[in-house]
């Protein structure tokens, strides 16, 4: 019974956003490319968001899931939507950064950051055997975690579906939750696992 209600949370959690930017858009109106974007950043996030929680759970459900095979998966649609988010915007205004940048650089800049900072998670995996990779994973985790909370500020001010009503709300019980897993998992869990 546990087991199927964490899976239909989780499954809502990404859906729901996903669900009301699809009924919310005017496909008819919208390029194709400006209707679709949006999606992909909608399920990295929160793709990450369940990420984050499942650090705060991590020992419950290992017993429950094969948690390996979870996390592999979904970091790679992760990779593809952060890849794909940005990459379909810069497509539909012809790559000119001029117009993203010039529009609202900091929102822009912290999703640039994350972005960055979030590879870094993807590139430490495909290196991790490698002994630097290795004596510097849990850092990686940590900074691709400060990537994710960049993320969410920088979705905060840009998403369009994200500026007022229920999905705005969502949105920022997403974000404090996110902060409060990630205190916990790489601050007090931490601290109390080496005592």
């Amino acid at each position: 019974m546990l087991k199927n209600t964490i899976i239909l949370v989780s499954a809502l959690a990404v859906l729901l956003p996903i669900g009301i930017h699809i009924r919310d858009v005017s496909w008819g109106e919208t390029p194709l490319l400006l209707a679709t974007f949006p999606i992909f950043g909608l399920l990295a996030f929160t793709l990450l968001w369940l990420h984050s929680m499942s650090g705060v759970f991590e020992e419950s459900l290992r017993k429950m899931f094969n948690f390996d095979a979870f996390v592999h998966w979904s970091s790679l649609v992760i990779l593809v939507s952060i890849l794909l988010h940005p990459l379909l915007l810069l497509a539909s205004i012809n790559f000119d950064l001029l117009i993203i940048f010039g529009s609202h650089p900091l929102p822009i800049w912290l999703g640039a950051i994350g972005l960055t900072l979030l590879l870094t998670y993807d590139i430490g995996k495909l290196l991790k055997r490698h002994e630097f990779f290795q004596r510097h994973w849990q850092d990686i985790l940590t900074i691709s975690t400060i990537g994710f909370l960049l993320i969410f500020f920088h979705s905060l001010q840009l998403g369009s579906d994200l500026q007022g009503g229920f999905l705005r709300k969502l949105w920022v019980f997403y974000g404090v939750t996110a902060i409060l897993a990630t205190i916990y998992t790489y601050g007090i869990k931490r601290y109390t696992s080496r005592r």
